[in-house]
């Protein structure tokens, strides 16, 4: 991106840059002023092809799949890499469009994109199965060697992931729960919520313990005249967990984003 700046002049190069970093700072928390943000570098660079595919990833994020489709596409034509194509083809997804998310993942293109792309492509493949009903097929798309590695790579979690919950789906629940623990023993970042996912196919229900309408003992809210002498507001971890057995464990919120293949 700094190499592509540098065709600007100085002090314009600088003022692209700040919008640009305040995209990549926003994406994730704010979508909708990264947009913002990415709308102004656009404005004053649309011919850097950086600037373009930044304002992909902020029209992805907020949910704007035409506008990111085209803005991904711009950033081809001027690069030639196709880096970019599992994002494209989960667009069409976004767009309600499957099949040709689908008929992307056939295209000779991917045989182009290096380990994490094809992997990022097989997410959205099978996620494109899923949203035309085919669940069964999803299950099978994701079967990889990706996925039979023991290995931990930076897609390993979410693969992992999206098979567990694509078992899940089809009504495999022990091998779910299986994968999502392994998901789990990836997931170094906190970019799933394995850990939720695991706690409720394993039965335990999550509290807030500074919740002034709930119970801490049942979980129920508490009506006028319910509460009790001594009653006070539980003290500790902002979250607690009643298991079947009585047994606590502290939650893990991992942050809510949108990822290729969900």
């Amino acid at each position: 991106m700094r190499q592509d700046l540098m065709s600007l002049p100085k002090t314009l190069a600088e003022d692209v840059a700040k919008n640009l970093v305040m995209v990549a700072r926003l994406l994730d928390e704010d979508p909708e002023r990264a947009y913002g943000y990415a709308k102004v570098a656009l404005r004053l660079a649309s011919r850097v092809a950086a600037v373009r595919e930044a304002m992909g990833f902020a029209a992805y994020g907020a949910e704007k799949y035409a506008e990111a489709l085209a803005e991904f596409r711009a950033a081809r034509r001027m690069t030639g890499s196709q880096h970019l194509w599992p994002v494209m083809a989960d667009c069409e997804r976004g767009m309600g469009r499957p099949e040709k998310a689908l008929a992307m993942a056939g295209e000779p293109e991917v045989k182009k994109l290096d380990k994490a792309g094809q992997v990022e492509m097989r997410l959205v493949a099978a996620g494109a199965r899923r949203d035309m009903g085919q669940t069964e097929a999803a299950v099978v798309t994701l079967q990889s060697p990706e996925l039979a590695s023991s290995s931990v790579q930076p897609w390993s979690a979410r693969l992992r992931y999206a098979y567990a919950d694509a078992l899940l789906e089809v009504g495999r629940e022990a091998e779910a729960r299986e994968w999502f623990a392994r998901a789990l023993e990836a997931d170094q970042n906190g970019t799933t919520d394995a850990s939720d996912r695991l706690a409720e196919l394993d039965g335990i229900e999550f509290l807030d313990a500074f919740d002034p309408e709930a119970d801490p003992e049942t979980g129920d809210e508490i009506g006028p005249g319910d509460e009790t002498e001594g009653g006070g507001e539980a003290e500790g971890a902002s979250h607690e967990a009643t298991g079947p057995e009585g047994s606590r464990d502290d939650s893990h919120e991992a942050p809510e984003r949108r990822s290729l293949g969900d």
